[in-house]
């Protein structure tokens, strides 16, 4: 008898989980679940990447199938928000996977994407909605969806919910739900901000902490080379050619600062012959979509990302996270880092340091409490950094205005064009047209 058997958890659920091979319970799942399954609130303490979807998801579905409500128009019996496009699209795939068998429903709505398909597909109503909270608010506006029908809700990525500047979005939703409800709330860390938010949500509840707060993987090899900002490139392009070409990348992971930077990066691999895509708030949705898939899948062994759109991504076989540029926060290098060594395997995380940046390294091993080993250039770098090709110069062209799709009040919580809160679009108002030669660059 599996844990999940002895659990008492229905039948269709044990199916599907048979069905995905699962029968080993992670931590999280073991302290979270016996107590969800008793109705209790939660407040939960873990990184991406520990089991946590399903430590809701099981227990919530059970209650879901259990309770024989049924579901009402315009409304979600169960609502889970999510800080990011990705991880919403990540959780709610995850949790239909559970439901296959049960007679419940499951969308996700997010930014991005016309807001009247998602409006419409509600009208009937759904049993689980995975949103992020820009789109949700830009349904309730528009009075496709009222949460006075919530039943269980699950605040996920807390922490980055506040970094990415959405309390008063998260405020507003709290006014909306039920008084009775379950409430779940899911957090990396859990400083004094965050503690006074999740109150707001949940009454007295089972405190599940399973990654102590600001703690590296301890599976991660961690190295630092210190190099000069100009020559960060050819160090990037020669570090994946000879991982290539000894064949211990999978799957590597860049980390840039700014979208700009991004879209760069991957200008130059290509003209090197290095196979890479980017994601990062200005690309549409469908370009990030295929990116990430052509990534889980190994087409594309290198995805550039900046941190807001790499928040959730929860790929196996990450082999190496590179930090192009390394965080100005300290805790953003915990949750980079945190994208290898994945179920139980191990990883590496190389950080290329500029000299500007030795100040980020100082703070990033003083909370981390890991001094990063140094790793020398490639032998004969200059002369093989000279060697590599150079990109095709492109046209930079003058940032688009949007119309219709994707507007409309979702940019008042951050979502306008696919945008996330906490990173700012520089928008130009339209006016005479600009002298002929005169380029525009991209905003960063």
């Amino acid at each position: 008898m599996s844990y999940f058997t002895a659990l008492g958890l229905a039948e269709p659920i044990l199916r599907a989980l048979a069905a995905k091979g699962y029968d080993t319970p992670t931590p999280i799942q073991r302290q979270a679940i016996p107590a969800l399954l008793d109705g209790r609130d939660l407040l939960g303490i873990a990184q991406t990447g520990t089991g946590k979807t399903a430590a809701f998801a099981l227990p919530s579905l059970h209650r879901l199938a259990a309770a024989h409500n049924h579901r009402k128009p315009a409304s979600c019996r169960m609502l889970v928000l999510s800080p990011t496009r990705e991880l919403a699209a990540q959780i709610a795939e995850n949790i239909r996977g559970y439901a296959k068998n049960l007679h419940l429903t499951v969308d996700c709505v997010f930014g991005g994407v016309p807001v009247g398909k998602q409006a419409r597909r509600l009208v009937q109503g759904v049993d689980v909605l995975v949103a992020t909270p820009g789109r949700l608010l830009d349904l309730i506006d528009q009075r496709a969806l009222t949460l006075g029908r919530v039943e269980i809700f699950v605040l996920d990525e807390a922490d980055q919910m506040m970094d990415l500047g959405f309390i008063h979005a998260l405020k507003r939703v709290a006014a909306l739900l039920p008084e009775k409800r379950q409430s779940l709330f899911f957090s990396a860390t859990m400083p004094k901000a965050i503690a006074e938010l999740g109150r707001q949500f949940i009454h007295n509840p089972v405190r599940v902490e399973v990654t102590p707060q600001a703690t590296t993987v301890e599976r991660v090899e961690q190295f630092a080379t210190f190099v000069n900002a100009a020559e960060k490139q050819a160090l990037l392009t020669l570090r994946l050619k000879a991982l290539r070409e000894d064949r211990s990348l999978e799957r590597a992971l860049v980390f840039t600062r700014t979208k700009h930077g991004a879209d760069r990066v991957v200008r130059h691999l290509a003209g090197a012959g290095v196979r890479a895509a980017a994601i990062h708030g200005n690309k549409s949705q469908p370009q990030r979509t295929a990116a990430l898939e052509a990534f889980r899948q190994g087409a594309c062994p290198v995805l550039v990302a900046t941190d807001i759109a790499a928040r959730g991504i929860d790929v196996s076989g990450v082999s190496h996270v590179i930090n192009f540029e390394l965080p100005n926060v300290a805790e953003q290098y915990v949750h980079r880092i945190g994208r290898t060594a994945r179920a139980g395997a191990d990883g590496i995380a190389m950080s290329f340091v500029a000299p500007d940046e030795k100040a980020y390294l100082r703070d990033i091993e003083k909370l981390t409490g890991v001094k990063l080993m140094p790793m020398a250039l490639p032998e004969g770098f200059r002369e093989a950094a000279a060697a590599l090709p150079k990109p095709a110069q492109r046209r930079e062209e003058p940032v688009r205005h949007g119309h219709g799709h994707g507007h409309g009040h979702g940019a008042r919580h951050g979502e306008a064009r696919g945008e996330v809160a906490g990173q700012q679009r520089r928008f130009r108002p339209r006016g005479p047209k600009r002298p002929a030669g005169v380029k525009v660059r991209r905003a960063g």
